[in-house]
Order: structure tokens, then sequence, then C-alpha cells
């Protein structure tokens, strides 16, 4: 019977450390059962002051971000559904606010509060090759309309004058090292769902990113196509360069250049053209907060872009300074101050006068939930 004991006795270590072992298995095998599914959303509301007081309530026509005056409303919101298997990917996204409002303006329906929708599918089972077509986020610029992912509480103009989402289809390549991104696209046209009524042809685009290191984020992205009726025909080259280095843990620079030309008619040999180009300064003085600075120029002499009545076209210089405090991790508060220059006195003041200077303030709160 003692025998008998002291067998049982020190089987139980044995039989626990069997129900331990087979306990981790199980864990780790749930563990790598990850949901395809995830849904996910934004909200960001503001207030804008613009010092010349704009009866409409509208900021100046080339800002299509925080473009209300005077209103604590909302910029973007959304809700995003997402699906990734790996091989299959795919994004539906509904968004309201007055982003939505200017941007989406020449679209129709329902079409003008889909702020993203579009499906991925992996054609290389070694390669990380991808084939995805839809509405997708522009492929050009360093800025987005989604503020988390900007340094500025604002957007500069080119971001507010070039595609903040395009409409069509693209095939993409990343290297195994991620320090290679490659893509050409088959597009709509410049910023549109639907293509213009009369319009036959495909536009096209091009995207090379160049990681080194990460602390080094090198881009060109290009466009070509034309966004008119066929009657009135006139071809768009478009080039857009930027460069983003985080020089030490809290100092980052980016720089940013677009380049366009237009036909100046069907068939013609001459283009007009229309230059921009933006520097921004970010410092992190501590985790939770972020100062940054601007700096920015945008030439349109032809109005290909941005028309005016004045007799110089658009020559705008913008200069703006912005103050991050993170309250919580997906909770973020800014301010800004920007102030815009034009040479030829666009503006119109609170009086009713012209001015050359446009001086506004903006404050954001916005959450992040997922």
């Amino acid at each position: 019977m003692m025998k008998n004991s002291v067998i049982i006795f020190l089987s139980i270590p044995i039989i626990l450390l069997g129900y331990k072992q087979t306990d981790a298995q199980i864990d780790t095998t749930t563990i790598k059962k990850t949901n395809p599914l995830a849904l996910s959303g934004y909200v960001e509301a503001y207030y804008c002051y613009d010092f010349n007081q704009p009866v409409n309530n509208t900021m100046p026509g080339f800002v299509y971000t925080f473009n209300r005056h005077n209103e604590i409303t909302v910029n973007l919101a959304y809700l995003k559904g997402s699906y990734n298997t790996g091989r299959v990917r795919g994004i539906i996204a509904l968004g309201v606010g007055t982003y939505m409002n200017a941007n989406y303006a020449a679209e129709s329906g329902v079409m003008k509060n889909i702020y993203e929708a579009d499906v991925g599918v992996k054609i290389s089972g070694k390669k990380n090759i991808w084939i995805d077509a839809g509405v997708m986020p522009s492929h050009i610029g360093f800025e987005s309309a989604y503020s988390p992912d900007c340094w500025n509480l604002t957007r500069s103009m080119l971001a507010d004058n070039s595609p903040y989402f395009e409409s069509g289809a693209k095939i993409s390549y990343t290297t195994d090292n991620n320090e290679w991104y490659v893509s050409a696209l088959l597009l709509n046209g410049w910023q549109r769902m639907q293509r213009v009524d009369g319009n036959s042809t495909i536009c096209s685009g091009t995207q090379v990113t160049f990681k080194p290191s990460e602390k080094v984020i090198l881009n060109f992205s290009t466009f070509w196509g034309n966004d008119k009726a066929d009657s009135v025909h006139q071809t768009r080259i478009f080039q857009d360069f930027y460069g983003i280095f985080q020089v030490t843990k809290k100092f980052g620079m980016i720089a940013g250049i677009d380049y366009g030309l237009e036909q100046k008619s069907k068939g013609s040999n001459e283009w007009n053209n229309w230059f921009g180009m933006a520097i921004i300064l970010r410092y992190k003085p501590l985790d939770k907060t972020a100062i940054a600075l601007r700096a920015e120029y945008y030439k349109d002499e032809n109005g290909v872009i941005i028309a005016t009545y004045a007799p110089g076209g658009f020559k705008t210089s913008g200069i703006s300074a912005n103050f991050d405090l993170s309250i919580s991790d997906n909770v973020v508060w800014r301010i800004e101050g920007k102030l815009f220059n034009n040479q030829e006195k666009i503006f119109t003041d609170k009086k009713g006068y012209a001015t050359n200077a446009c001086p506004i303030g903006t404050t954001t709160l916005s959450i992040a939930f997922q």
C-alpha cells in the first residue's frame, strides 16, 4: 500500500506538467488565430477663425480642409471596416464632415460619403506583389486627410491642391527588406471617382518610395493624363517629390516640392505650369507634446489648379506654427496659427477691402479608436 502511495505521489507532478504543457499548446494555437476583420473609427472636431471674417464663413477657395470660419464643426469623421488574410485585403470607410463636403463636391449621390473602398489580392506566393482596385488614398504627397499622420494641424497648399484620394487600380511591389516600394496606377482622373462626362481616356500614375533606414524616407510620384472632356483634351503631367528625415529622436524635417504642366489647349505644343514647395520642422520636447513650423510657397500664374482674377495669377506664401498635446494614446488636442500672404491682394478683409494677408487660427480635438 505504501509503495502504491509513493508511486501515485510521484506521478502527480508529471500529470500536472502534462496538463501545463497541453494548456500552453492550446494558448499558443489560440494566439496564432487572428481575426481578419477589424473595425476602426476617427472623429476630428475643430474651430477655425479667419481674421478677415469672410461673409460666407468659408476659407479662401484654395483651402479644402478645416475650411469653415467661426464654427465649431467636424472636419472628418469616419467608420472603417477592414479585412486582411495576408493574401486578400479590403477596406470600406464611410465619412462625413467639411473635408468630405469640400473634396467630394464633384461626386454624386452616396459616392460623396465614400472615404475609402478598395479590394486587393496578393498575386505572388513568395513576393509582396499586390493588385488593388477601388477608391484609395492618393499616391501623391506626404500629407493625408487623416491628421495623426500629419505633422501640422492644417494641410499645406501642396496637399490641398493635389489629390487626397483616387479611384482606379494599381499594382505594387515591396521588397523583402521593405527598403523599396514601387507601384503603377490606372486612374479615373485627378481626384475623381467618376470620369468627367465626355472623357474616354484613362489617366496613369507611378510611385517609388525608398527607405534606406528608419530615419529617412524618399518618395517620387507622378500623374499623367487628361482630366477634361475629349473635346477640350489637355494633357496634364505632374511630379511630386518629398523627403522625410528623422534627424534625432526629438527633431525631424520634411521637404516637399510639386511641379506640374498642362497643355494650354487641345493639341497645343505650349504648356502652362505651376509649382509648390513646403518645408516642415518638428520638435518633440516630451513624449506627449510636439511643436511644428511650416514654410510654404505656391505659384500658379495661369490658374491651372488655383484660379484667381489677379493679373499675376496665384503667388502665395504661407507660414504656420502648431502645438500638439496627446491627452491619451488616442486623443490629441492641437492649436495652430497660420498666415497666408499673396503679392496680388487676392483676399478681402472684414471691411471689404482687398488685402494681401490672411491670418487664421485653428484648434482641433480628435479621437481615433479601434
